[in-house]
């Protein structure tokens, strides 16, 4: 009996050791090098350059490697002159000692014939700027010791001695309009080092010294934040809007606590808001998530995720994130019901979520068929982990919507996180009626974009998109040049790539291309910090990039090379976006990239 257990557990031992050689033995061989390649029609492609095969025992097997192409092309050693522009569709295979097969898979895009490159638009970084202060004028009193200025892009203001009042370091803009409605002054700033501002809106009108209202002992950090004062106006008249930087000591039994010496307070912009008339919601569809039903999830790009009900409540389950996607690679859609959307009605909608490990991302008011090609809103998404977080927005609808849905991509992994528990509760949609208005005016201070006087010069069609242009939670850059380059200074980085935005050709001042043509963009920067963006060229009126790239920029100058692949039959306009947000560079305190050449060369069909 002995014996037999011996045999037994020896034959145990054995099948112990076969199963993971078996199963080394049934795994595929794999390839290293693998990727998508461009070459111009009649010229030799060498498919094996870089490309390398191996066993699951680590073995070699790049010289056994098999090419097929689809259409077919002649390979000879791996090597084929393709003449036929179009793409090809590559095939790798290897076959292992035990006769199994690994495949790979590329695209090969052949270009048609052209001419050798030359230059077809370089920006000249080197003139001298147009700057705009918007009324915006700084005063200085006898006591103070300060200097002002629009430089870098933003209004700035060194302060050596404060003096002895608020009022004698002053930023002020005379003459702003009033009628009777609300009013909101949002001043995006920051400090050396922490200081005080009084912002006052004074009644022009009056026969004394009399203001609509105040913001006192506003603090203003290291870092760019908004500082806001709301006030009213009875009936027609005039303000002057005032930013007091002078000495202030919030409490006069703390004197240590007071305005700075020696700092330095930089304006990257400054909001107008007049808000009139009157307005109140009117509920269109509320979610009963206790039917089990009203939210739906989707995952792609190797992500998993999905939907399920508790408590009242919608649970969105995410089991891992895509390991290569974007915020579109996990999906979770709030269903509307029946809900119709009509172009140009006023909506609102609001909801509570909570992120087990926090989420950023996007939350779109959209058809669900159509996505995008169908979108009566826009929106941003930021939870932080474990707290509940009310996601609200009123908009006019872009679109005519008969399907549409609350659509939250949030394919984009929180910092140090695998997975992650959403939970959706609270949902409210609706009509705003009324005649309730909001005009919003920007004041920003960079020598660019269509507020400036520059907006129609095409030697600088550059300018920034912020997400808090639209009152978004974050983005906040500006841009200038000097010394022969050129400056894109990121003050609140976005979660999401659109939060931050540097668009080369926009509306009236269109970047140009002429047909027949394939263009390579050549890019010079660097970073102060490391930081990542998209690179597009896309068509003006879509979204349909001809180039669509990233770059990787350290704090060493790198030049970068984008070409297009397809030519089209007439001029037509582009806008070159380099699109920054991320969650890295929202937890950074800000960052700013120099660009020293921006070229694009031509190469004109033969």
């Amino acid at each position: 009996m002995n014996k037999l257990r011996k045999i037994a557990a020896l034959l145990l031992a054995l099948c112990m050791m076969t199963v993971p050689m078996l199963a080394l033995a049934d795994a595929e061989p794999t390839f290293d090098g693998v990727r998508d390649q461009s070459v111009m029609a009649g010229t030799e492609f060498d498919a094996l350059d870089g490309i390398t095969a191996q066993d699951a025992e680590g073995n070699d097997l790049t010289e056994m490697i098999m090419i097929e192409a689809t259409p077919a092309l002649n390979f000879k050693n791996g090597k084929a002159t393709p003449e036929n522009p179009g793409d090809y569709e590559l095939v790798y295979s290897v076959t292992d000692k035990n006769g199994v097969t690994g495949e790979d898979y590329a695209t090969l895009t052949v270009t048609k014939k052209t001419g050798e490159e030359v230059v077809y638009k370089t920006f000249d970084f080197s003139t001298v700027e147009v700057t705009d202060n918007h009324g915006w004028e700084a005063k200085i009193g006898e006591t103070a010791q300060a200097t002002a200025a629009l430089k870098n892009g933003a209004y700035v203001i060194d302060i050596q001695n404060p003096g002895n009042g608020d009022g004698d370091v002053q930023l002020a803009k005379a003459g702003y309009a009033l009628k009777a409605a609300d009013y909101k002054i949002k001043i995006w700033a920051k400090a050396s080092k922490p200081t005080y501002a009084h912002i006052l809106a004074r009644n022009e009108n009056a026969e004394g010294w009399e203001t609509f209202g105040g913001a006192f002992n506003v603090r203003i950090n290291e870092t760019v934040a908004p500082l806001e004062l709301s006030f009213s106006s009875p009936a027609e008249g005039s303000a002057e809007l005032l930013f007091n930087l002078g000495k202030i000591t919030p409490n006069p039994d703390n004197a240590e606590d007071t305005t700075p010496t020696d700092f330095t307070v930089t304006i990257d912009k400054i909001e107008l808001y007049e808000i009139s008339g009157e307005e109140h919601e009117v509920p269109v569809y509320t979610a009963d998530f206790t039917q089990n039903e009203g939210v739906t999830a989707e995952a792609s790009e190797g992500a998993n995720a999905s939907a399920s009900f508790a408590d009242g409540k919608a649970v969105v389950t995410i089991d891992n994130y895509p390991t290569d996607g974007g915020v579109w690679s996990v999906k979770a859609n709030i269903l509307l019901g029946d809900l119709k959307i009509e172009k140009g009605q006023k909506y609102y909608y609001r909801f509570t979520i909570n992120a087990q490990n926090g989420q950023g991302g996007e939350a779109l008011v959209e058809s669900a068929a159509r996505s995008w090609e169908c979108r009566a809103n826009f929106n941003g998404l930021n939870a932080s982990a474990g707290e509940d977080t009310v996601v609200s927005s009123v908009f006019v609808a872009e679109a005519d919507v008969d399907d549409p849905v609350i659509r939250l991509q949030i394919g984009n992994a929180p910092e140090g996180a695998a997975n992650n528990v959403i939970t959706i509760s609270n949902v409210e949609f609706g009509k705003m009626e009324g005649d309730k208005e909001t005009k919003k005016t920007i004041d920003a201070f960079m020598p660019f974009g269509p507020t400036t006087v520059n907006k129609e010069n095409t030697a600088y069609p550059w300018q920034t998109f912020n997400g808090t242009d639209e009152d978004n939670d974050r983005g906040v850059g500006t841009i200038w040049t000097d010394n022969g380059s050129f400056f894109y200074r990121i003050d609140n980085g976005g979660t999401v790539d659109w939060h931050n935005k540097l668009i080369c050709g926009f509306g009236g001042n269109p970047l140009t291309l002429a047909s027949d043509s394939y263009y390579i963009v050549e890019i010079t920067a660097k970073a102060d910090k490391p930081v990542s963006c998209g690179v597009f060229l896309n068509p003006m009126g879509g979204w349909d990039p001809r180039v669509s790239e990233g770059m990787d920029l350290t704090t060493d100058f790198q030049t970068f090379r984008f070409a297009t692949t397809d030519t089209f039959i007439m001029d037509m306009d582009f806008e070159l976006l380099f699109q920054f947000g991320s969650e890295a560079l929202s937890k950074l305190d800000d960052v700013t990239i120099e660009f020293s050449n921006v070229t694009i060369y031509q190469m004109q069909v033969m």
